[in-house]
């Protein structure tokens, strides 16, 4: 379940941990599906034979991948939702760090740390949330992003 919030309450969560979802598996089926939907068949992603000669050792995600389940992941109990919320807009990312390949069959999860909230105009909200998508297991994360969200209240 998302932290709801009172849009007058959000400054004190800055800076503070908001969000932590569950694992979920990033299994071949998954990877297909991306490459299909994206036109990306590099082997890295979809050969097993050719992969398993890399240093990876396997598949892996497309960075990409990892980068659009963030959708997924925020409907985990991932980052603040705003009481009264009518909408929420993808608005963008400031940054993007692929750090870590995601193999197959791994388990991934985010933290959500919320690092930024202003209203940009009456009843729109510019939330600004530090992702971490961690992998079970490994020590260093997949992916870390600083990701924007447009909230709108009635």
């Amino acid at each position: 379940m998302n932290k709801m919030v009172n849009a007058k309450n959000l400054k004190n969560f800055l800076e503070k941990e908001v969000g932590l979802t569950d694992w979920i598996e990033i299994d071949q089926d998954r990877i297909n599906k991306f490459a299909e939907a994206t036109g990306d068949f590099q082997y890295i992603h979809v050969d097993k034979d050719r992969a398993a000669e890399t240093p990876f050792g396997t598949t892996i995600a497309h960075g990409f991948l990892t980068l659009s389940l963030l959708s997924k992941l925020s409907s985990m109990n991932g980052g603040i939702k705003l009481e009264n919320a009518v909408m929420g807009i993808n608005y963008g990312l400031d940054k993007v760090r692929f750090v870590n390949p995601v193999r197959v069959n791994s388990k991934i999860r985010a933290r959500f740390e919320l690092i930024g909230a202003e209203e940009k105009k009456p009843k729109h909200f510019l939330l600004k949330h530090n992702v971490t998508v961690e992998i079970e297991g490994e020590e260093k994360p997949a992916l870390i992003a600083e990701w924007l969200g447009m909230t709108v209240i009635q």
